[in-house]
């Protein structure tokens, strides 16, 4: 990876976005980072930026919501006019987004279409807004790569995960037709299908510890998936080895699928 190319992480301060930003700093990229936290955990962001730092490479974070339309042009428009005056690239877009509501569909505590629209919104169609934003202002190009994170939540019921669930199934078939409508401006579009991973967004779940277990003892390795798994597969994909490999769930979860 050349040092003039720089990643976006959306959702970069914890999880997976943290883990594929410090694993691409590594590997040579700069960083710019979106994530949304308060006072508390600010620190922790402070310290992802300087774990890049200390890796040599440059970074530049926004403390806003992804999913609000004025914040995310405001974004764009900075990182236009930082690339464009020191002549870099933008190589790779990871959206990592993880905020919805958590609850059942029916019932007296059931979600209100105000949460799944906002859950579907945030974890599923900002992905268009971003990349569509992107590619118009010319800054993700020729050798571009799309990432979503999605889950296999997509396909398996889990309680009161039925938001998510749809917002995870938006998220696979944005990925599809990003990845045939920018196959002519040779950009790559990818959703990875991660294994249970012991995340911030894992804990907010009703029920994880019980997820936790069974798929401790699901996967052939007899561990869950960890962050770092899924930003070295990240780090794999984002070279150009890979520009005929679009469209795709890719499933990084150490043959936990397959195990039934």
């Amino acid at each position: 990876m050349s040092t003039n190319d720089w990643a976006l992480i959306l959702g970069a301060s914890s999880g997976f976005g943290e883990a594929t930003a410090l694993e691409l700093a590594a590997a040579g990229m700069n960083i710019f980072g979106v994530h949304l936290d308060r006072r508390e955990t600010l620190e922790h962001v402070a310290q992802v930026e300087r774990q890049i730092r200390d890796l040599g490479r440059e970074t530049m974070f926004f403390n806003v919501n992804a999913a609000d339309e004025e914040k995310r042009k405001e974004v764009i428009q900075a990182i236009r006019l930082h690339l464009g005056g020191n002549h870099q690239t933008l190589r790779v877009l990871l959206h990592s987004l993880a905020f919805g509501a958590l609850k059942p569909l029916t019932g007296a505590h059931a979600l209100t279409q105000k949460q799944i629209d906002m859950t579907c919104d945030v974890m599923g169609h900002s992905l268009i807004y971003w990349a569509r934003d992107l590619v118009n202002a010319h800054i993700l190009g020729e050798g571009g790569r799309i990432f979503a994170m999605t889950s296999e939540g997509s396909t398996t019921v889990m309680p009161n995960y039925g938001a998510v669930a749809a917002a995870k199934v938006v998220l696979e078939s944005h990925i599809r037709y990003l990845a045939v409508e920018l196959a002519p401006r040779g950009i790559t579009a990818n959703a990875v299908l991660a294994g249970v991973t012991d995340t911030p967004a894992l804990r907010k779940i009703p029920g994880n510890e019980h997820l936790i277990t069974v798929a401790t003892i699901r996967n052939p390795h007899g561990r869950l998936t960890t962050p770092q798994d899924i930003a070295r597969c990240i780090r794999a994909f984002s070279g150009p080895e890979t520009a005929w490999m679009t469209g795709n769930t890719i499933r990084v979860d150490g043959g936990e699928g397959v195990t039934g």
